[in-house]
C-alpha cells in the first residue's frame, strides 16, 4: 500500500474529490491510504498561526517552518524506510511535474505532500526538510491542495488492480521507443449526429469497416508523439 501525507491548513477541501471515482476505489481496494494532517495542530499559540511577516518586508505573509517541522516529525516516526519516502514541497520554483514522475512515485512506499499557501513558504523548509520542490505548471495557484490532488490522481490509476493494465499501456504520455505519445482520437455512438444547424458530424469510416489493420493502421498515423 502506497501512504499519501498531505499538510495542509484547509485539511477538508479534500473531502469531495477523495471520495469520488478511481481515487476512492483505490482506497476501497487497499491500493493507496491518504492521511490528511492540519497544520494549525502542530502550532503552540493561542491563534494556531501558521503564517507571519517574510523578514526584509514585501507583499503578504508566508507559512512558518515551525509546524511545518513539527508535523513532518510527527509522520516521519511512521517512516520504516526512508529510500521508500519521498517528501514535496509544491513550489513555483520547483521542476514541473509529469507523467514519469507519477510512474517513479507509485514505487514508494510513503509520498508525503507539503501544500503552501499565501506568498509561499519558509526556504528553509525547501532546504533541509524537502526531498524535491514541485511544480504542476507555469502559473500561480492560491495553494498547494489542487496540486497535491493531482498527484494523489495520477499515482493512485498507477497502482496495480485499480485499472485494467491495457488502459495503462496505451494511454498518453508513456514514452516509446524515446518519444512521448499522445492519444489518437477516439469516438462512440451516435455514428452520425445532427446539429440544430443542419451539420452531421461522422464518425471516421474507417474505424466501422471491421478491418483490423486498416483501423490499426489509422490509430497509428493519427497518434501524435513529440
Amino acid at each position: 500500500m502506497l501512504n499519501f501525507d498531505i499538510v495542509t491548513i484547509f485539511p477538508s477541501i479534500f473531502d469531495s474529490y477523495f471520495n469520488t471515482s478511481i481515487v476512492a476505489r483505490a482506497q476501497k481496494q487497499k491500493a493507496i491510504k491518504i492521511n490528511i494532517h492540519d497544520l494549525r495542530q502542530f502550532t503552540s499559540d493561542n491563534y494556531k498561526s501558521v503564517d507571519d511577516k517574510p523578514f526584509s518586508g514585501g507583499a503578504g505573509m508566508i507559512l512558518k517552518l515551525e509546524p511545518i517541522y513539527l508535523a513532518i516529525k510527527k509522520i516521519q516516526k511512521k517512516i520504516k524506510d526512508k529510500k521508500k519516502t519521498r517528501i514535496i514541497l509544491f513550489s513555483a520554483k520547483g521542476k514541473r511535474f509529469n507523467q514519469q514522475m507519477a510512474q517513479k512515485w507509485a514505487k514508494y512506499d510513503r509520498i508525503v505532500m507539503i501544500c503552501g499557501r499565501y506568498e509561499g513558504v519558509d526556504e528553509r523548509v525547501a532546504k533541509n526538510i524537502a526531498d524535491e520542490e514541485v511544480s504542476i505548471g507555469d502559473y500561480v495557484l492560491t495553494g498547494g491542495e489542487i496540486p497535491a490532488m493531482i498527484v494523489v490522481d495520477s499515482i493512485a490509476r498507477l497502482m496495480p488492480g485499480v485499472i485494467k493494465s491495457a488502459s495503462l499501456e496505451s494511454e498518453s504520455h508513456n514514452i516509446v521507443n524515446g518519444k512521448k505519445i499522445l492519444e489518437y482520437p477516439q469516438y462512440t455512438r451516435p455514428e452520425v449526429f445532427k446539429t440544430k444547424e443542419g451539420k452531421s458530424w461522422r464518425v471516421p469510416k474507417v474505424l466501422l469497416s471491421g478491418d483490423h489493420k486498416k483501423i490499426q493502421d489509422y490509430k497509428d498515423k493519427n497518434t501524435k508523439s513529440y
